[in-house]
């Protein structure tokens, strides 16, 4: 158990550093593209991975008053819902955290998440069809899995993943319209030299636009990739707190069961959830950002013989 925290905690630094090579793959782009492929014209490269880093900074802070915002999910205090506020209570106590904010998102979709950058500042959300679907114990392994991801510091991972996959998507976007739309080389414009942007050279401009298109994609990789393993170690950590994997086993086994798409939701948090919250499609085997429930309640029963 400590072994797998540690290793999280290693991948996140490596997790991390991707994306920081793929901000700075974006900044060589575009400023190969717009800076006309000058020897020695760093400024636009420059520019955007210190805005880049700017902006994850304030998301680092402002991604989980975000997270909650997009699911339209409500705070409550105990005498709104005695239920779910006395079980997180309850798991607070066991675990030693520190209370945190208790959220319910108005939604038939059975699911639930954590967010905030540490246990200090961390919110756990439900939505009204994982109240409703759930039994008293069922729910409480729900909760401890979330109260886990809390434990591991995987909210403050999942936060900034939540931010960085944002930054990436949202830099990238614009960025290749400019590129599309707005003429190739802006620095050569005037110039009688000849050609496009890339300094004329047509290999590096392709492969410019190349990392300005991949570059989200690779994002949605690193975020499928660190959740689906922290997604183990959260249900992993709701069989110790609880001390009983069924639980989490049948709860799980509902969601497979009676799981659907939440509707206000963001694909860039996807990870966050409990169970994915996105309509299932073709893709989700390789960008899913969480493993088959089969599997996860596999592991719960080899966890449980060991009780």
């Amino acid at each position: 158990m400590y072994r797998a925290i540690a290793a999280n905690k290693r991948n996140t630094v490596f997790i991390i550093g991707l994306f920081l090579i793929i901000i700075a793959a974006i900044g060589f782009a575009v400023n190969y593209i717009w800076g006309g492929g000058q020897s020695g014209n760093y400024g636009i490269f420059i520019a955007v991975v210190i805005g880049a880093g700017i902006y994850t900074l304030i998301q680092y802070f402002a991604a989980s008053s975000q997270a909650l915002a997009l699911t339209g999910a409500q705070q409550i205090q105990k005498a709104d819902n005695p239920r779910l506020y006395n079980i997180v209570e309850n798991l607070s106590i066991t675990t030693g955290l520190p209370m945190p904010k208790v959220y319910i998102i108005n939604d038939p979709a059975p699911n639930a998440f954590s967010t905030g950058r540490d246990p200090k500042h961390a919110s756990v959300a439900a939505t009204t069809g994982i109240l409703s679907l759930m039994d008293d114990s069922e729910l409480e392994g729900v909760m401890a899995h979330e109260m886990g991801h809390v434990q591991n510091y995987d909210i403050r991972v999942s936060t900034l993943v939540f931010g960085l996959v944002v930054a990436i998507g949202f830099i990238a976007d614009i960025l290749l319209r400019f590129s599309i739309f707005g003429g190739f080389g802006g620095g050569n414009r005037n110039n009688n030299s000849g050609g496009g942007g890339g300094g004329g050279n047509p290999v590096i401009l392709i492969l410019s636009l190349v990392a300005l298109v991949l570059s989200p994609i690779l994002a949605a990789l690193i975020q499928a990739a660190i959740s689906r393993q922290r997604e183990y170690l959260a249900d992993a950590s709701s069989a110790m707190i609880t001390r009983n994997p069924p639980e989490l086993e049948s709860a799980l086994k509902k969601l497979g069961d009676y799981g659907r798409p939440v509707a206000k939701q963001n694909t860039s948090m996807a990870h966050m959830w409990i169970a994915d919250p996105n309509k299932p499609g073709l893709m989700t085997k390789l960008f899913g950002t969480h493993p088959p429930i089969p599997d996860r309640i596999a592991r719960l029963e080899k966890i449980g013989g060991g009780f």
